[in-house]
């Protein structure tokens, strides 16, 4: 099956966003947690910035990071006539 030009760029918008969602997700999981000892001395709300990460920090942004995914999909989807209609 050949895509058309407009599925391409279709895809190649959908790969970027996932690129760069993956690429925040890597920092806030891996390399927070790596540097953890060197980002003690910053605190937040009273707590270390690893530790706060840890606790609540990092799932702050993976949902916003769902929530903007679906959003920009949204948006993308009907930029491309893709959408799925609403009941």
């Amino acid at each position: 099956m050949q895509l058309t030009e407009k599925h391409r760029a279709y895809w190649r918008k959908n790969l970027n966003l996932t690129a760069v969602l993956i690429v925040i997700w890597f920092v806030a999981t891996f390399v927070i947690s790596f540097f953890a000892r060197d980002l003690q001395s910053i605190n937040i709300l009273g707590w270390p910035f690893p530790f706060y990460m840890a606790a609540q920090g990092s799932l702050v942004i993976y949902l916003f990071m769902i929530w903007f995914y679906a959003r920009k999909m949204k948006a993308l989807d009907e930029e491309f006539g893709v959408a799925e209609q609403e009941e």
